[in-house]
């Protein structure tokens, strides 16, 4: 599945929608201008897109929906900038441009068949969240899917109200934690994304471990992985917090020789684990 036009061509949306999130987040729900559905655009999870404002400059932001939802295209904007700033003056009906898709995404016919474990801390439930929906979308594609989500407190939590809705339901195991409970009202597990390994019953035979997140998390849960028996090839992370230009003029993302607009935001593991900066 391909996008019919020029990746590099400007293409008018339309917000349908906002939702706020955490402090400063926002999630936008999209509409292309030309009339035509989100099918089209051809985009895989994992993959970003740039946003450009009139006057303002142009930011990448990761793709936090899947092309098995072709009415709307959602991105989870964090106010951080110029660029930023203008989507959050904006109101329904407002009209911006877009370009993409971009860069690598994760390689979901590859894990067709498997079990899914995904571990996201923080915002990285953003960009992770496109592959989430993809899958439960596609249910009958994958084995067992389990997500762990860690944040710092319970204040920020993203996509909370649909989070909660997992609790529901039977063919997804959600496994959530805090670093830290200062109130005493955090009914789950307190403590650092990992403890939640404890609370999972793991195959990493036939799993595929995503995982998305500060690089401090990446350090500890590579660890757990490897010692669960996890094989490296079977291991995703992506880098999309590096990103600045996104189409690999600026530098900003560049880890040892990849940048990770070009060559990523999705990696496998076996391609950056000798690389210092990326981890």
């Amino acid at each position: 599945m391909g996008h019919p036009g020029n990746i590099y061509e400007l293409r008018p949306v339309s917000i349908l929608r906002t939702l706020p999130q955490i402090k400063d987040h926002r999630l936008f729900q999209l509409k292309l201008e030309d009339g035509t559905t989100w099918e089209n655009f051809g985009h895989q999870p994992g993959q970003f897109l740039e946003v450009s404002v009139f006057g303002k400059g142009e930011a990448p932001i990761s793709i936090s929906s899947p092309s098995t939802r072709p009415d709307t295209l959602e991105l989870c904007v964090r106010r951080a900038g110029k660029v930023t700033n203008a989507l959050f003056e904006m109101d329904r009906g407002s009209v911006f441009n877009i370009r993409g898709p971009y860069g690598r995404g994760f390689p979901v016919d590859k894990m067709k068949g498997h079990k899914l474990l995904l571990i996201a801390g923080g915002l990285g439930l953003a960009p992770l969240r496109s592959l989430l929906l993809h899958a439960l979308d596609r249910r009958g594609d994958f084995d067992d899917i389990i997500l762990m989500y860690g944040t710092n407190n319970p204040d920020n939590v993203l996509f909370k109200y649909e989070l909660l809705s997992f609790y529901d339901r039977d063919d997804i195991k959600y496994l959530y934690s805090v670093d830290r409970d200062d109130e005493g009202i955090w009914k789950q597990y307190v403590g650092v994304v990992t403890g939640l390994f404890e609370k999972a019953t793991l195959s990493p035979a036939d799993t595929y471990a995503v995982l998305c997140g500060p690089p401090i998390m990446y350090r500890f849960v590579l660890q757990k992985l490897l010692q669960l028996g996890f094989s490296k090839d079977h291991i995703y992370m992506s880098l999309e917090r590096m990103m600045k230009c996104g189409v690999g003029k600026c530098g900003h993302c560049a880890i040892g020789d990849k940048y990770c607009c070009m060559d990523g935001p999705v990696f496998p593991y076996t391609e950056i684990e000798g690389i210092k900066e990326a981890i």
